[in-house]
């Protein structure tokens, strides 16, 4: 029998694959819901469109100057296997992938190598989609789409557009997130430790006018939506925590000598009566107003030393708290006490309306009043009644809720009841209101970089916005332009730029030069696979039939870095379109699965780090199925693992086995079976166990089994049937090597519509027993024994476990333990 040749075979399959536009989706074909499975599904292209539809998603890849490494073929490949599991169990399965070729990665590689961005991108989408062709991935290629092409970015400033016209897009000097070396604002989620994501470099603050979409506005959809998901619970808490959700009062602060009032925000407005002090975040505008002459030099050097603070610096609890007086005094609305108005840089302007009212019961306050011995008093003490002098006496801050006293008629309330008795008070007497707050901040989307998608926006000589008129979209991205980074954008320099504006709008009409936030190109991609390449694709958003039909994302695999990014802007811009009318759908993303994350030496793979390791050599040894393979059972897909390469000779050793044992006889007849029920019980018992792995994506283990299965064989022998079987359970992890198989066996193109085969629980009740099997103490497999087998021959027959083998090759035994009925375990050094 002639060995598996994985050149030739990969080669041809994904030929005949391309050939017959086998994974080519018709999106208009069939209009049944998800959730009928049929079993009755021949290969003809007529009944795979009419079955109920499966859109699988995974994140599509920047394009940034390398090829792709093993982490991508981590997401791709397992992704592809459970799309094709999908496939065989009845579903229409539509599967695209494009590439976000705007923004940072690509215009770096650009500056770093002197070649224009346009060109390296074009060029590294080239070798990415060929690269990702051997993975043997089924994606429907006639979808594909680059974030960067015209085509495609007329429809990111058609969405700007419609915020602006719908009142979500506005303007307006803030103080930013700034890059210094890659002289660009960032958005909060891209500097959370106070550095650039991209470049590591210290953020600044930097005060510019910006573009802003008011997220704001859906915070609490943002946060009720995540009910309604299949998500990861770790990430829809993260979203919750992100968008802040907090219920509190705003109280009015009136200035003793003005009429100006600071409004305070606070979630513990039962503590109003302990009011010591008032905190104004340094970028508050009254600070200029109130201030006293005597302190105005100090205030505005104070002001100067925090403006070079990032976000993450001045809210440091570990860092102690720095302030300073600005000689006013503010009326507590609860007592008519007078209080000192301080300004402090761990208040933030952007949060709530940045000014806090500080007590004793806050440990950051009751830190910054000791510093400055500014006077304190307690109006809450313990719930169970205790009166601890150490509270009253001010020599420990009490911070939980309590009972209040000296607070008036809210003398003897829990803090709970108080809260809103206070709240409701405030209101009655002007000075107040119970409010809802989110720390969410509105999404910042201007970026002084060349590449990206110009924003559509045009001034009148005056300096008012307009926005461009759709039939001049796309407004293209002018390439006159020299693209490094100069702090400000590069499109400034544009003469074709300025002279396009003039030649439209009229003398003196100057276009937008900031460029969008590429999060804004990712977050309506998954509605633009629907439209690239239909009829009317390039006049229309989204066909609302088709729309309908698609939506949501029923699988969408990812990294869980994106929780706080791309996941919450898609999730924004669904709601805003279905509010626009454009779509029928609240969300975008039904089930979410993050894949693990694979290291090398327990860092990140990262070009930066030179510690990425390419697929094409692996792939050039063993081929594309192996090397899939080896990364599926390197672990549960959800955790990723180290990067090693010493245990893919055993997953290229099993691909030969089922090969040779698949193919022997090919179409002719039938092997001779030596034990019948055995080799019965060991193909259900395998069916079921990798039915039961392949729902919950634990590819690792239903590789094992089916290697169990194989050895299985060795000794009872396989019929024809079960051959088949075992090819199509094969068939979404190996998709070469058993289009191969397949086609030896005669049976008709192509494996993948093929029907997920069932297995009979009769033949599951069997006189045996199923044993774990340990090496150094670490389960590496299962085996299936008769019962009364003899303990020599239990050893014998876990010792040649696949898995078990590869965690022995090399290594000398040095116990063996027998547990009767529950456990095999090996010592070895």
């Amino acid at each position: 029998m002639p060995q598996y040749n994985h050149r030739e075979t990969e080669q041809k399959w994904r030929k005949r694959w391309a050939e017959t536009k086998l994974y080519q989706t018709d999106l208009g074909a069939g209009a049944k819901q998800a959730g009928l499975y049929r079993t009755d599904l021949g290969s003809s292209v007529e009944k795979v469109q009419d079955r109920p539809k499966y859109y699988n998603l995974v994140m599509f890849p920047y394009p940034s100057g390398d090829k792709l490494h093993i982490g991508h073929w981590y997401n791709y490949g397992p992704a592809d296997t459970w799309g094709r599991y999908m496939r065989m169990k009845g579903f229409n399965v539509f599967q695209p992938m494009g590439y976000d070729a705007f923004g940072l990665p690509a215009e770096n590689h650009a500056i770093k190598t002197g070649i224009h961005p346009d060109e390296s991108t074009r060029k590294n989408t080239a070798t990415m989609t060929e690269q990702l062709g051997r993975i043997g991935t089924m994606y429907d290629w006639e979808k594909t789409l680059d974030t960067s092409r015209p085509e495609y970015y007329r429809w990111t400033q058609w969405l700007f557009l419609q915020m602006f016209k719908n009142g979500l897009a506005y303007k307006k000097v803030a103080s930013v997130n700034f890059c210094p070396n890659d002289q660009t604002v960032l958005a909060n989620e891209q500097a959370q430790d106070g550095t650039c994501e991209r470049c590591g470099a210290q953020v600044i603050q930097k005060p510019l006018n910006q573009w802003f979409w008011k997220i704001t506005s859906y915070a609490q959809r943002l946060i009720d939506g995540l009910d309604t998901l299949a998500w990861p619970e770790k990430t829809k808490l993260m979203q919750r925590n992100w968008i802040g959700r907090s219920e509190g009062a705003e109280v009015r602060f009136e200035i003793e000598g003005s009429k100006e009032v600071i409004t305070v925000f606070t979630t513990r407005v039962d503590t109003l009566f302990s009011a010591a002090f008032v905190v104004l975040a340094p970028e508050h505008p009254l600070v200029d107003t109130i201030t006293a002459e005597s302190e105005k030099k100090s205030v505005i050097k104070y002001r100067e030393q925090a403006a070079k603070k990032t976000e993450l610096q001045r809210t440091d609890l570990a860092k102690e708290k720095t302030g300073i007086f600005t000689g006013a005094f503010a009326v507590n609305p609860a007592n008519g006490e007078k209080i000192p108005v301080w300004v402090a840089d761990f208040v933030l302007a952007q949060y709530g309306h940045g000014a806090v009212f500080g007590d004793a019961h806050d440990e950051r306050d009751f830190e910054f009043a000791k510093k400055y011995k500014i006077s304190l008093k307690t109006t809450i003490q313990p719930a169970d009644g205790s009166d601890d002098a150490d509270i009253r006496s001010l020599k420990v801050c009490f911070g939980d809720d309590g009972i209040l006293y000296d607070s008036g008629d809210f003398s003897g309330l829990t803090s709970a009841e108080a809260r809103k008795k206070i709240a409701a008070w405030l209101g009655e007497k002007e000075k107040g209101n119970p409010v809802v707050n989110f720390r969410l901040r509105d999404w910042l989307l201007s970026r002084q970089r060349y590449w990206g998608a110009p924003i559509p926006i045009v001034y009148d000589p005056d300096g008012k916005p307009h926005p461009v008129p759709e039939e001049h979209l796309p407004w293209l991205l002018p390439t006159d332009v020299e693209f490094k980074p100069k702090g400000e954008s590069p499109l400034t320099y544009s003469k074709e730029f300025a002279a396009r504006t003039e030649k439209i709008f009229g003398k003196g009409w100057t276009p937008e030069y900031d460029t969008m936030d590429t999060f804004v190109c990712s977050s309506f991609y998954y509605l633009r696979y629907l439209m690239t390449g239909a009829e009317g694709g390039e006049k229309n958003f989204v066909e609302p039939r088709m729309e309908k039909k698609w939506m949501p994302v029923d699988m969408y695999i990812g990294g869980p870095e994106h929780a706080c990014m791309h996941l919450i802007y898609a999730r924004f811009v669904m709601m805003v379109l279905k509010d626009f009318g454009f779509v029928s759908h609240d969300e975008p993303f039904q089930r979410l699965v993050h894949q693990g994350l694979i290291t090398n030496k327990g860092v990140k793979m990262s070009k930066s780090k030179g510690n990425v390791v390419s697929p094409d050599d692996f792939v050039d040894t063993y081929g594309s199925d192996v090397f899939r393979m080896y990364l599926m059972f390197m672990g549960p897909f959800t955790e990723g693992g180290d990067w090693s390469d010493k245990g893919i000779t055993g997953v290229a050793r099993f691909v030969e086995r089922f090969y040779l044992l698949m193919s022997s006889d090919g179409k002719s007849g039938e092997e001779k079976v030596t034990d019948e029920p055995a080799m019965k019980r060991n193909l259900h018992a395998t069916i079921k166990r990798v039915t039961e792995d392949m729902k919950k994506m634990q590819f690792n283990t239903a590789i094992a089994a089916l290697m169990e299965f194989v050895n299985g064989c060795h000794k009872t022998g396989i019929n024809r049937e079960a051959k088949k079987l075992a090819t199509m359970l094969i068939s979404p992890l190996a998709p070469h090597l058993a289009e191969e198989l397949w086609e030896i066996m005669g049976e008709k193109f192509s494996i993948v519509d093929q029907p997920w085969p069932g297995y009979d629980p009769s033949f599951l009740v069997t006189d045996t027993m199923t044993l774990a099997v340990q090496v150094n103490g670490k389960v590496r497999g299962e085996l299936e024994v008769a019962t009364g087998i003899q303990e020599d021959e239990i050893f014998a027959q876990a010792s040649i476990i696949e898995n078990v083998a590869r965690h022995m090759e090399g290594k000398t035994p040095v116990k063996k333990i027998y547990v009767p009925g529950k456990l095999v375990s090996f010592v070895v050094k």
